[in-house]
């Protein structure tokens, strides 16, 4: 009864020094950036590393925290209503960056008050929306309605690891249209979206 104890502790010992030296070798080769914003704006602004969308700053820390391959990157914040924040960091190995992130207020046309609205219910929340190809916001923060002018628009939902939404929709004087869907992850078939007026 000892030996198969002290068989199993053994074996328990061996697989568990085993799987130590692949997570340490993993966090050898990868860099990590921080990025800090100060302002609301810039805590709620979408990330893109080297083009791909990554979510929105506040939430790339824990379990989200931006590890990268080593060499240069661009990152780029946008946020509706503000100019492009836009860098490039060399990643080295086993080092981490603080990035500070600035918004600038971009000028802005303003909307009549009668302009329709466009609300977005999405899961999950952090993803990326887009307005006829111009960033937004995430859906977490859209759910209370955006201003759009009157006409066609084409609205993108995209999220990393989920299948890219994408729908078409009119929208009236004086309307809120509200769009409602689950984004599915990137191995599952596409839905139809849910779309009310």
């Amino acid at each position: 009864m000892k030996t198969k104890s002290r068989i199993a502790g053994v074996l328990f010992l061996v697989s568990a020094w085993l799987l130590i030296p692949a997570a340490y070798t993993q966090n050898d080769i990868l860099g990590e950036v921080q990025l800090e914003g100060k302002s609301e704006a810039a805590k709620t602004s979408g990330v893109w590393i080297d083009g791909q969308y990554v979510g929105y700053l506040k939430e790339l820390k824990g379990s989200k925290k931006l590890l990268l391959l080593p060499g240069k990157h661009t990152i780029t914040v946008r946020q509706n209503g503000y100019h492009d924040f836009s860098t490039e960091v060399l990643v080295q190995p086993r080092q981490t960056q603080v990035v500070p992130v600035t918004m600038e207020k971009a000028p802005t046309m303003p909307l009549p008050m009668d302009a329709p609205t466009i609300k977005i219910a999405v899961n999950p929340s952090r993803s990326a929306v887009f307005l006829d190809g111009r960033y937004v916001g995430h859906a977490g923060e859209l759910w209370r309605g955006m201003i759009v002018p009157v006409g066609n628009h084409h609205i993108e939902i995209a999220c990393p690891g989920y299948q890219t939404f994408e729908t078409q929709v009119d929208v009236p004087l004086k309307q809120t249209v509200v769009i409602r869907t689950d984004l599915l992850q990137s191995n599952a078939p596409l839905a139809e979206p849910l779309i009310r007026k």
